[in-house]
C-alpha cells in the first residue's frame, strides 16, 4: 500500500537535522528545481520533503571580514547573478549563475540544491571549482567545510554523509583581482552544458599572464581542473600555443559519456575550444578593465 509524502517545514537547522536522522528516506527541498523534475519523472519518491524555506540566513549573500562572500545555499540563481558585491575571481559564480535556465528556474533554483545534486553538466559545480570556493555543511556530528574540488565525487555524488545538508558556499578573497568568463556550450538555450568552462584571469602590466584559474563541466564525474597546467602559463605571454597545451591536459583529464548532448569524443574534441574561448574572453575583459581604469584603453599582445 503507498503512503502519502509527508511535509515540513522547520525554522531552525537543528530542526531539519532530527528529521533527516528520523527519516533516511527524506528529502530536503530547496528551490525544487532538480528534486522535483526527478519526483515527476519517477527517480526518486521521497516518504518525506523537508522544505528550506524559513530556515534564517540562508538565502542571503554576505561580505565577511576577510573579504570572503558567504552565499547561503537557499540564495536564489537570480540572486546570485544580480549581486554586485563579488570581487575580482568570485564574479564566476555570477556569470555562471547568468547562464542558468531561463529566468523562470533562476527565480526558483538555489545555488544549495544545485551543488548538492552534483549534476557535472550543471553550472554551478564548475563556477565554485574555479573559484576555490569551500562547501559549509551541517550534519548530526556538527559543522564541517570542504573545498569544492573535495565536495564533487561522482556522478550526482557529493561528500555529504547521510543526514547532512549544505548550508552556504564561502568563496575566498581575490587579491589578483581577476577578470571572469563562464563559457557554455548548449545544444539548446537554457539547456546543461555540453561543454563549460570557468576562467578568471589576471594579466601583468607587461601582458604576461599573473594568475590563472580554469575548471571544466561536462566532462567528467565532476569538474575538473588541473592546476599544473594552469601553473605553466604564469608569467609567460598568453599564446594560442600556451591555450592548446592547457586544453589539452584538460582533455587528458577528462572522462566525458555519451548521452543526447553528444558523444564522448565529441566533448573531448570540443573541451579544448571552450577552455581556449574561456580564457581568451578573461583575459580581454581584464585588459579593457584595466585600460578604462588607466584611461589608456585595451591594449595590444597576446591573444587577449
Amino acid at each position: 500500500m503507498d503512503h502519502a509524502m509527508r511535509f515540513a517545514e522547520p525554522d531552525s537547522i537543528e530542526e531539519v537535522l532530527s528529521l533527516l536522522a528520523a527519516d533516511p528516506e527524506a528529502r530536503c527541498l530547496a528551490g525544487g528545481a532538480t528534486l522535483v523534475a526527478m519526483m515527476n519523472a519517477g527517480l526518486t519518491a521521497p516518504s518525506l520533503l523537508v522544505s528550506l524555506r524559513k530556515l534564517p540566513g540562508l538565502a542571503s549573500i554576505d561580505p565577511q571580514a576577510d573579504g570572503a562572500v558567504r552565499v547561503g545555499a537557499m540564495a536564489r540563481h537570480a540572486t546570485v547573478a544580480a549581486h554586485d558585491g563579488f570581487a575580482g575571481a568570485q564574479a564566476i559564480l555570477a556569470a555562471a549563475a547568468r547562464r542558468i535556465g531561463h529566468p523562470a528556474i533562476r527565480t526558483m533554483g538555489t545555488i544549495g540544491g544545485s551543488i548538492s545534486h552534483a549534476d557535472p553538466s550543471a553550472d554551478y559545480p564548475t563556477a565554485i571549482t574555479a573559484a576555490d570556493a569551500v562547501v559549509e555543511i551541517a550534519g548530526p556530528e556538527g559543522a564541517r567545510a570542504v573545498p569544492a574540488d573535495e565536495f564533487f565525487v561522482d556522478w550526482l555524488e557529493t561528500a555529504l554523509a547521510p543526514g547532512e545538508i549544505v548550508t552556504g558556499v564561502v568563496v575566498p578573497p581575490d587579491a589578483t583581482d581577476a577578470a571572469v568568463h563562464y563559457e557554455k556550450f548548449t545544444r539548446a538555450d537554457g539547456d546543461f552544458a555540453t561543454v563549460a568552462a570557468a576562467a578568471c584571469v589576471a594579466l601583468a602590466e607587461d601582458g604576461a599572464v599573473a594568475a590563472l584559474r580554469v575548471a571544466a563541466g561536462g566532462v567528467a564525474p565532476t569538474p575538473i581542473r588541473r592546476r599544473e597546467a594552469e601553473a605553466a602559463l604564469i608569467g609567460r605571454p598568453l599564446t594560442e600555443d600556451g591555450l592548446a597545451a592547457l586544453g589539452a591536459a584538460l582533455a587528458d583529464l577528462s572522462d566525458p559519456i555519451d548521452d543526447m548532448r553528444g558523444s564522448a569524443d565529441y566533448r573531448r574534441r570540443l573541451l579544448p575550444r571552450i577552455v581556449g574561448r574561456a580564457v581568451r574572453r578573461a583575459a580581454a575583459a581584464f585588459t579593457a578593465r584595466s585600460g578604462a581604469r588607466s584611461g589608456t584603453g585595451p591594449q595590444a599582445g597576446g591573444v587577449a
